[in-house]
């Protein structure tokens, strides 16, 4: 790659691999601080449908007051599991954009960007909770949840936006933000090539 735009694509294709595993080894300890926000956030907000917000590994598991079925005088309750790693795949994104970079600082920035993406993957986490209780699940389960139709429209809505578009654009955005010097140079570079 012969131009400084190819080589920084080169270096982040080269950061990604490396990225991805680390953050798939290390997620227990990324996502730790997303367990607070949920259980925040249910404790709250929702302390009438979550009891209890646990992790596993990258798991989170809801543990609420629903009764499962017909079995509605047992004292069961459903338990509903969300893979963290699906809402927090942006974390290695930035981490290979932020090392291909090799700006200044680059740890701070490595921190800054971590930090920025936790409510996000909380918001995906949240949002996958409440769309198995209030939307997938049986007949008995979501009229025991008692959302409301426009509720269950805004959880589908919150659940796309938290799968589809936040998990990729708040990495970029957040490495946008922090290396507009790196960009400008890049731009000045590229334009006195071409001239």
């Amino acid at each position: 790659m012969k131009t400084p735009l190819g080589r920084f694509v080169l270096k982040v294709l080269v950061w990604l691999p490396v990225a991805f595993v680390v953050w798939y080894f290390a997620s227990p300890i990324l996502l730790w601080p997303v367990r607070w926000i949920l259980a925040a956030i249910a404790h709250a907000g929702l302390s009438d449908l979550v009891t209890s917000v646990e992790q596993n590994a990258a798991n989170f598991t809801f543990a609420t007051t629903l009764k499962p079925g017909e079995a509605l005088a047992t004292s069961a309750h459903i338990t509903v599991d969300v893979d963290g790693l699906l809402y927090s795949f942006g974390m290695p994104l930035f981490a290979a954009l932020v090392l291909a970079a090799r700006e200044p600082q680059w740890r701070r920035t490595l921190a800054i960007g971590y930090a920025a993406q936790l409510p996000f993957v909380a918001w995906g986490v949240l949002a996958d909770f409440l769309k198995n209780v209030a939307i997938t699940s049986g007949p008995l389960v979501t009229s025991q949840a008692g959302f409301a139709g426009w509720q269950r429209e805004a959880i589908a809505f919150a659940f796309q936006f938290g799968s589809l578009i936040l998990p990729t654009v708040v990495p970029a955005v957040t490495w946008v933000l922090t290396h507009r010097a790196f960009l400008e140079r890049l731009r000045g570079t590229t334009e006195r090539q071409k001239a």
